[in-house]
């Protein structure tokens, strides 16, 4: 998947993806459908981040919820 360019389906991919890495239980509060694509760069450092990383501790999942939750759309 090229994640290079912005568009609905990388989106959905960049979301889904990170809700299997950080296991966060309510997580069904942030869908695909809640971001644009002209966040897409915000939304796809954020991926990048996530996916070099292992673990994550329970302060740092909640920090990368609260700005995903900032990146919602308006």
């Amino acid at each position: 998947m090229d994640l290079s360019k912005p568009s609905a389906e990388n989106v959905e991919y960049i979301v889904e993806q990170l809700k299997k890495k950080l296991k966060v239980l309510n997580f069904d509060a942030i869908k695909p459908a809640h971001f644009s694509e002209a966040w897409y760069d915000e939304l796809k450092d954020i991926y990048d981040m996530v996916m070099k990383r292992e673990t994550f501790s329970p302060s740092e999942i909640q920090a990368i919820v609260e700005e995903l939750g900032s990146l919602r759309k308006r």
